[in-house]
């Protein structure tokens, strides 16, 4: 080995050793890191479920016309107090010129047939009297008879239909609309002189008015499926209402939807409860939110949330305890419910145990350079 190679040499060790020496020094010029610890603690735990959804009348319904037409007269107006069978609208019927011109040329057809078999009859008869036909013949043409006039009268039947919506003028013509039910005219979409279609088997028909029965309001909402399973019918629930100042009713759970639907990626399930509300401060469509207590504890050990970390291979919850060494040791747990917060523990861990808080501590000559130490409850 010449004298060249063994400079080279002595320089790597050289480099090495002051890399070395510089680790070991800043090794131990940093800064102590403690951390601090909580105690478990007692405390009541309520688990709930929030549903977001509207309040809406149980009894809601929509009134349309049997006869397409014009809107000819509106007798109430939105928010009125109405009963069953009061008169809410009227319609002028508008007849098809194309429907009346075939209605009359029906009752001209029925006519001329009417008259031909009243004609045809009346020989019958008088050759009958005088015993030139059999009873049958005249039987026949007295039939052809009643026949032919059931025809005419129903022509002008029709055609009045056509003309006029109806056979009378009477309450309960079809161009008068009336109140199925007792309640409050929540909306009327219509207003005189708009076309209005009639309800029948291929139209749902054009609504005149919505009524509702005020004084019984349902909550509707939508709760996740990972709650669902929780909720039981009949169970009692509290409804808060943001348009009220975020007044509190009690309610009932009477429904939960046995099928869900899926909204924005997750499945929802519908629910409705009873809300005793009074009838002074019912608005239908108020925004709402029903709490559903799902679970609750009194007086049971918990820890704060935060404190529990979970295994990567195993996902179970596990939490680093000070011992009497001053070492943080790893303590498998078994927790219960939760409010978010705090959480129930219910194996592994003792009222005294110092838990690790997962937040450093920085060494105090190194907190007046803008780091903020945390208080400790050592």
């Amino acid at each position: 080995m010449n004298k060249g190679q063994k400079i080279v040499i002595a320089s790597i060790i050289l480099v090495l050793l002051i890399v070395v020496l510089k680790y070991f020094k800043d090794a131990n010029s940093e800064s102590i890191i403690d951390y601090d610890t909580e105690i478990p603690f007692y405390t009541s735990l309520n688990t709930n479920v929030v549903a977001t959804g509207k309040l809406n009348p149980e009894d809601e319904i929509e009134l349309k016309p049997q006869v397409t037409g014009i809107v000819d007269v509106i007798y109430v107006e939105e928010g009125d107090m109405i009963e069953k069978g009061d008169l809410i609208a009227k319609i002028r019927v508008v007849p098809n010129e194309q429907s009346l011109t075939s209605a009359k040329s029906r009752i001209n057809s029925s006519k001329l047939s009417y008259e031909n078999s009243k004609r045809l009859f009346d020989r019958s008869k008088g050759l009958f009297s005088k015993g030139v036909i059999s009873k049958q013949d005249f039987e026949n043409s007295e039939l052809s008879l009643n026949q032919a006039n059931e025809s005419y009268l129903d022509a002008q039947n029709v055609f009045k239909i056509i003309k006029q919506g109806s056979l009378s003028g009477g309450g309960s013509a079809n161009t008068n609309i009336v109140a199925q039910i007792s309640g409050t005219i929540l909306e009327i979409p219509v207003r005189e002189g708009n076309q209005v279609i009639e309800s029948n088997n291929f139209n749902a028909g054009t609504t005149i008015a919505t009524v509702a029965d005020m004084s019984i309001m349902i909550f509707e909402g939508q709760v996740d499926e990972a709650e669902v399973g929780k909720l039981e019918e009949g169970k009692d629930i509290k409804v808060v209402l943001g348009a009220l100042g975020e007044e509190e009713f009690p309610s009932k759970l009477t429904f939960v939807a046995p099928k869900g639907i899926e909204l924005n990626g997750a499945v929802q399930f519908k629910i409705k409860a009873t809300v005793d509300i009074p009838t002074s401060k019912v608005r239908a469509g108020y925004s709402a939110n029903a709490i559903i207590e799902i679970e609750n504890t009194e007086n049971t050990l918990c820890i704060k949330e935060s404190l529990i970390q979970f295994n990567r291979f195993t996902e179970k919850p596990f939490v680093e305890i000070l011992n009497d060494k001053g070492v943080f040791v790893k303590k498998n747990i078994t927790i219960g419910i939760s409010d978010g917060i705090s959480v129930e523990v219910l194996e592994g861990v003792k009222e005294d145990d110092k838990i690790k808080v997962w937040n450093k501590v920085i060494d105090s000559d190194l907190a007046g350079e803008g780091e903020t130490r945390p208080n400790s409850n050592d």
